[in-house]
């Protein structure tokens, strides 16, 4: 097998709370992550040596600084691979959108490369490597509904979550570190009440989810770009069940169980804004 493409879906956090801070500096967080059905496509094939990384958004790096370049990377010298990849990028997912977008490009290098050489890794074994890239990696590699502890790595699967969502990103950039630097846990007044959500996710219970929604990162995030306030409004305006934005930011999401009153809004969103997605939760993996 020389040649792979793989579908790498976005995420998004119908929960997510920050209960600590290790001596190294990395966060502990409780979450609650959600593949939703807006994909990057990711094609990997060999090449005779070397990593050539090709994408027609200008704003995907094509060395390094690309988290799917390092995961190519990161096999070929620990695997000792003779040769190298071609890696194409079909970008849909927006980037630096707390979509993971990045993580999900890396997890399908990831899985392409494991078959195109024939490595034999196992799942858990592709998530222990990702977590060498970045934190959500291992989830991307995962997909589906989880909940993460640690700095993230630590997943325990759900129960599959089916909702319509309606995404959308302000044309504006969030550093997540940035965000995490800025976050001061004595000042959070409210964190989600996550074994309520997984309760109501075990049911089925979409307004019980959708209503008790939280992200404390919003704190930070929301001070400083004040139009993501005004996004979760027009989707609550619009019959959202809840509204909530989605990792460090900016990309706010709503949840709907009626694919009309999602349609409605995501219209009424794309008058102003040019990255909205109608989307559903996606349960299967990259």
């Amino acid at each position: 097998m020389d040649k792979v493409i793989i579908k790498c879906p976005a995420k998004i956090n119908l929960s997510l709370d920050v209960v600590g801070k290790r001596q190294d500096g990395y966060h502990l967080v409780k979450m609650i992550m959600q593949s939703i059905s807006l994909f990057d496509d990711v094609t990997v094939e060999k090449n005779g040596g070397g990593i050539r990384l090709y994408c027609k958004n200008k704003d995907v790096p094509d060395n390094e600084d690309n988290i799917a370049y390092r995961a190519a990377k990161l096999i070929i010298d620990r695997f000792n691979i003779d040769g190298g990849v071609d890696i194409f990028i079909e970008k849909r997912i927006p980037v630096a959108a707390g979509l993971a977008g990045g993580s999900t490009d890396a997890a399908g290098v990831i899985k392409a490369m494991n078959r195109i050489f024939d490595l034999g890794m196992d799942r858990d074994e592709m998530m222990e490597l990702g977590l060498k890239l970045g934190a959500d990696v291992p989830f991307c590699i995962m997909g589906g509904t989880a909940l993460a502890e640690g700095i993230g790595e630590v997943l325990t699967p759900l129960k599959p979550f089916e909702a319509w969502c309606v995404v959308a990103k302000p044309n504006i950039s969030v550093s997540t570190k940035e965000v995490y630097r800025s976050l001061r846990l004595d000042e959070i007044t409210r964190h989600p009440e996550t074994t309520r959500i997984i309760d109501y996710m075990e049911r089925g219970n979409i307004e019980g989810v959708a209503e008790n929604m939280v992200n404390v990162l919003e704190t930070v995030t929301i001070k400083r770009h004040p139009v993501i306030f005004e996004i979760k409004n027009i989707m609550m305006e619009f019959h959202a069940l809840g509204s909530l934005m989605s990792g460090s930011g900016p990309t706010v999401f709503g949840l709907f169980k009626d694919k009309g009153k999602a349609e409605i809004c995501y219209n009424r969103l794309r008058d102003y804004l040019k990255e909205v997605y109608l989307v559903r939760t996606f349960n299967g993996e990259v």
